[in-house]
């Protein structure tokens, strides 16, 4: 992925400056006219997003996403989504920069030119450090020699992730954090109980909700409700008088007497679980870093990647100032833009992409919901194309009146589509609305903004010999959700064991790498709801289908209850909660299955079935056959062992097994 975004350190009235009126100049007639009024306009009135970002200054760029800054680098990005969008397939050298990185030479390195530069050794050497820091540091704790090579400074953004406690506590479970470490990184924590608002006004009779409060803002009807399905879950937040969200600084659980204390250890851990929370990036990278350097870690800090060359027993990177590593196995953690990986797609343009807009502003009065999704408007035409636009909105962890809003939408990489900067701009006019407030009333104290490309065919099987894609990479994140940070931290503990067990055993040729990014059927199976999402020409539905679609998908899955709703909403495609909600869609809205056809078309419902099937495949492998296989898996050839321990991780993970309740 790569998002930029920009930290706001001034403050300026309105939130933009204002910008002069061209001066009249008298004519001979004694009439004031002014001159070239619509040339001076277009040449001096820049647009409201470039005011509103040129009035907040920024800071230091840092690694990974979200870490570059500034007005400039909405140009330079829009500049890169423009050339992927104007590439045809064929058009390799449009999307390739470098075209070559990785060469592949027979024999050993220690025969190599580079042989008398190499300056260090490692099992691992890990490319991208802002979530290569993660793997890295499992490695690391299994004993093996690990380096980072990161080409900024290795820190976290400013701008908070989002995601929920189930999966941070992923990391706990693999060693790598403590308990404790979650806490001190976590600055909010909320109920997404507001995880569904959609602009329908029968959405106001939805029998499943019992409604707090409701309230109409310039068109836009939304509801703060509490799902009846979480009610149950807000036991212990009432005994300790918690409310729906809290900050760490004012957590109220302290006000547990003694005699609950006891009772409420493990209940909490299992209500954290429910919760969304936002982390400082910062404050969990400065984490991992003390933790990695302690277990013996080295990190390579200001340091780009210029060539991998794979040889028989290493592979050989050579870094800025003609320093040379040599590693046993090299982890691309360089995310979607890789160099690497642009070689290995060779330019092939990305199947669909989420374009991100958003801000965190100060200055909301009501800030105590949460939006996981929201769609509150029928197809809009945003430059020259036309999207469906949706919403995202939780607490921001730096102020009571701090608040994270996502515009984002989804759309295939042609020309036309519309910039970055033409979403900002509708954004301006759309976010007031949608959040209740007015421009005039916040404060921006940063711009968000990012496109996440994902590819069919992911995740990404290795190309080469002793090198593997790790995280967006590899393209393991949903193709419906814009950060891959929740999948990386599900996935974790399965690609650090097999990544261990390659490297003990050797089996570091590609064909090994790729048993750790196989098929999963469940990711394959998330494309039709990307493409049911996005907006299409011709496709001869009405403006509305989109957001019917979406209610009656998550009426359904309201009605079948937290097993169903809950994998769902943190991008686990599982058989049973999909077969359930697809047959009570057609029981319940048998009208709406035409639409559907004419949206993604045959050959996408066609492609689908057969990654439906798999699906139902894999659940039935990881359901009754391995528990077969499993005891045996010891008694079998070292190669054997690895090749079917992967095997039966695909099944799991690739039915979304993985995930418990």
């Amino acid at each position: 992925m790569l998002v930029c975004q920009l930290q706001k350190h001034t403050t300026v009235s309105n939130g933009f400056f204002l910008q002069p009126f061209a001066p009249p100049v008298q004519t001979s007639g004694g009439r004031r006219a002014y001159r070239n009024k619509k040339s001076l306009r277009a040449q001096i009135l820049p647009s409201k997003t470039q005011r509103i970002m040129e009035s907040i200054s920024v800071s230091s760029e840092v690694g990974g996403a979200g870490g570059v800054y500034s007005y400039n680098a909405l140009k330079r990005l829009d500049q890169l989504w423009t050339n992927i969008c104007s590439a045809t397939t064929d058009s390799v050298s449009a999307l390739t920069e470098p075209p070559e990185i990785v060469s592949c030479s027979p024999g050993l390195s220690s025969l190599s030119n580079s042989s008398d530069k190499t300056v260090d050794m490692f099992d691992v050497v890990v490319c991208g450090g802002t979530l290569g820091i993660f793997v890295a540091t499992a490695l690391c704790s299994k004993g093996l020699r690990v380096g980072i090579v990161e080409k900024n400074m290795l820190k976290g953004r400013e701008q908070e992730w989002n995601i929920s406690m189930k999966e941070l506590l992923e990391l706990v479970d693999v060693g790598i954090l403590k308990e404790e470490d979650v806490e001190q990184a976590t600055t909010v924590k909320f109920n997404p109980v507001d995880y569904m608002r959609t602009y329908l006004k029968r959405s106001s009779h939805h029998e499943s909700f019992e409604y707090l409060s409701t309230y109409d803002t310039c068109g836009i009807h939304t509801l703060k409700a509490w799902p009846i399905s979480l009610v149950k879950f807000s036991l212990a937040a009432a005994l300790t008088s918690s409310a729906i969200f809290y900050r760490t600084d004012v957590d109220l659980r302290a006000r547990v007497t003694f005699g609950w204390k006891k009772f409420l250890t493990s209940a909490f851990r299992k209500l954290d679980t429910f919760y969304y929370s936002l982390y400082s990036p910062a404050k969990l990278i400065e984490v991992m870093k003390k933790r990695f350097t302690s277990l013996g870690g080295v990190i390579f800090e200001g340091y780009g990647v210029a060539s991998i060359s794979v040889y028989d027993d290493a592979a050989v990177l050579q870094l800025a100032e003609e320093i040379f590593l040599s590693s046993r196995l090299v982890i691309d953690a360089m995310g979607n833009f890789s160099p690497v990986v642009k070689q290995i797609r060779s330019g092939r343009k990305p199947d669909g992409v989420c374009l991100v807009v958003g801000t965190r502003s100060r200055g909301f009065k009501e800030n105590v919901t949460s939006d996981v999704i929201f769609c509150s408007s029928t197809v809009k035409k945003v430059g020259d194309s036309e999207v469906q636009l949706f919403w995202e909105a939780f607490p921001a962890g730096s102020g009571l009146t701090d608040r994270t809003t996502y515009m984002f939408t989804y759309v295939d990489a042609q020309p036309g589509c519309p910039r970055l900067e033409e979403l900002l701009e509708t954004y301006w006019d759309l976010m007031p609305k949608y959040q209740g407030v007015s421009l005039d009333d916040i404060d921006i104290l940063r711009v968000i903004f990012g496109i996440f490309p994902t590819y069919r065919d992911s995740p990404l099987p290795a190309a080469f010999n002793r090198i593997l894609q790790f995280g967006d990479a590899s393209g393991i994140q949903s193709p419906v959700s814009f950060g891959g940070f929740g999948s990386l931290t599900r996935h974790l503990g399965r690609l650090s064991t097999g990544i261990y067990e390659a490297i003990e055993s050797d089996f570091l040729d590609s064909y090994s790498l790729s048993l750790l990014n196989p098929y999963m059927p469940n990711l394959s199976a998330s494309w039709l709801f990307q493409r049911a999402m996005s907006a299409k020409k011709h496709a001869n539905v009405s403006p509305d289908f989109v957001n019917d679609l979406l209610y009656t998908n998550f009426q359904c899955m309201q009605r079948l209850g937290d097993p169903v709703l809950r994998p769902f909403l943190q991008d686990v495609i599982q058989f049973g909660p999909l077969v359930k909600t697809l047959g009570l869609v057609m029981l319940t809205r048998p009208q709406i299955i035409p639409s559907i056809f004419r949206q993604v078309g045959a050959p996408v419902l066609l492609d689908w079935s057969g990654h439906f099937f798999m699906l139902g495949y894999y659940t039935f492998l990881s359901t009754f056959i391995d528990p077969i296989i499993s005891p045996w898996l010891n008694t079998f050839p070292a190669k054997t062992k690895y090749e079917w321990k992967r095997y039966v991780d695909a099944w799991k993970y690739g039915a979304g097994l993985d995930y418990k309740q």
